[in-house]
């Protein structure tokens, strides 16, 4: 089995992170992977052209970080960093999705700010997401307390890290994250303190 990603996407680091926590890193392969241009390699292998993706033994493409990261932990059917089944999953599950949507928003952002020239940025899509950014960071500040995200790793705590783990202050400019949060700033260095996230930080963007 193969795992493709970019060492720069989130999504692909949340995937990267539960292969290294499951100990699967002889079992599953990583392959580093350009996204986006003509005539990129890698539409032959994920024609959508996006990561992660898991290329499977028999061929089978797995494509989204979800689907991914519940194969892998599932894979010897004995899951730890996904919740159980039924409403007792259901607290795990909130706050999972609560961190996904976080950085879903906090990711466009950083695109309109990577990727687009200042003069042509949206205005709205920025402002937008900077709002939710903070108003979510707001929540986190309480939410970090509570079992989920302080007891044994898991999924919602993977997520949330790869929001956070390895960003500055004020980046993108504007998403002032460690102001006024004592919690989730304390909350981020401690989960610093895990090899699987340490060594997925993303490379350094020139």
């Amino acid at each position: 089995m193969k795992l493709h990603t970019t060492l720069t996407s989130p999504y692909g680091r949340i995937a990267r992170i539960v292969r290294l926590e499951r100990g699967l890193a002889d079992r599953i392969a990583l392959e580093s992977v350009q996204t986006r241009g003509v005539d990129n390699p890698y539409y032959a292998v994920n024609p959508s052209g996006r990561v992660p993706s898991l290329i499977l033994d028999d061929g089978t493409i797995l494509e989204d970080s979800t689907l991914v990261c519940w194969f892998m932990d599932h894979l010897d059917g004995d899951p730890v960093l996904h919740p159980p089944q039924g409403m007792a999953g259901l607290e795990h599950r909130r706050i999972e999705a609560t961190a996904r949507s976080m950085l879903d928003g906090v990711s466009l952002w950083s695109r309109e700010f990577l990727y687009r020239e200042a003069e042509i940025r949206s205005a709205t899509i920025m402002a937008h997401e900077q709002a939710r950014a903070l108003r979510l960071a707001d929540v986190f500040e309480k939410e970090v307390l509570g079992k989920v995200l302080s007891g044994p790793l898991n999924m919602a705590q993977i997520t949330l890290a790869c929001v956070f783990h390895g960003r500055m202050n004020d980046r993108p400019p504007g998403f002032r994250w460690q102001d006024g949060r004592p919690n989730l700033c304390a909350w981020v260095e401690r989960m610093g303190g895990y090899a699987s996230i340490v060594e997925t930080l993303p490379p350094p963007r020139n």
